[in-house]
């Protein structure tokens, strides 16, 4: 099985972190070094990303990919967007691993069969066009969707992201929301506290953030006002106030 890079910073207990598309390890710095402030946050590398652009595999094989890096005791495992549905695989595969989980603008994946075919040939699209045009211009169009329009310009974040055009490919190809298992009704198996966060401002994963809390046995849901799909980028101080608010509960 190949080996994620990692990187960490502070100290206290594990809260390993999973990034989105396009980012990185070395992404969401002013959210996770607050965090890091009472916790021992550790970040990957996903599949595609980063120093594991070389690196492919399906949810369930990231999902262990990401296992293997984890300590041996039970720890506070986060994720947002793709290292949401990342983190999920993570739990269903090993719940006793995790001792609280976070989510941020995660879904459980699209219920119906064709909306999710429909997903792939989106995602098939959107691989072909990072390979005819190249990952900066790739990134621009990406961030200039409707999903980020009240991102601020931050050029460090930027700088954070993927560069890899193959890797980015690979990743929409074999982890996009279409290839993913509608997750729905294994929900209820994961007993751990969860904290479903998502900005307000963006409905449609605030709606799933709603919808989903109904699944879990010990759900907390938590809307960002006026922020959008990228919460933690927009107001990194607040998201990590409620994170870190979650997990001195437990």
């Amino acid at each position: 099985m190949p080996s994620l890079p990692v990187e960490s910073q502070g100290s206290g207990e594990t809260f390993l972190w999973l990034h989105g598309f396009t980012q990185t390890r070395r992404s969401a710095r002013n959210f996770l070094s607050i965090v890091a402030g009472s916790h021992a946050v550790v970040t990957p590398d996903l599949p595609g990303h980063g120093e594991a652009s070389g690196i492919s595999g399906d949810l369930d094989a990231t999902a262990q990919m990401v296992r293997a890096i984890c300590p041996p005791e039970p720890l506070f495992l986060g994720g947002y967007s793709m290292g949401g549905r990342v983190a999920l695989h993570v739990a269903l595969q090993n719940p006793d691993a995790v001792r609280a989980l976070v989510l941020l603008s995660a879904t459980r994946g699209i219920p119906a069969p064709n909306d999710r075919r429909n997903r792939i040939a989106d995602d098939e699209q959107r691989a072909q066009r990072i390979e005819t045009v190249g990952v900066e211009i790739f990134l621009d169009e990406w961030l200039a969707g409707p999903l980020f329009e009240s991102l601020p310009h931050d050029p460090e974040e930027r700088h954070s992201r993927s560069s890899d055009g193959a890797g980015l490919a690979s990743s929409l190809r074999n982890c996009g929301t279409g290839t993913q298992r509608f997750l729905g009704d294994e929900l209820a198996k994961l007993t751990m506290p969860v904290l479903l966060i998502a900005g307000a401002n963006d409905e449609k994963f605030a709606g799933e953030a709603l919808e989903m809390g109904l699944s879990f046995p010990d759900a907390h849901v938590a809307l960002i006002p006026d922020a959008g799909h990228a919460a933690h980028l927009e107001q990194p101080e607040a998201v990590a106030r409620i994170v870190l608010e979650f997990l001195a509960t437990y």
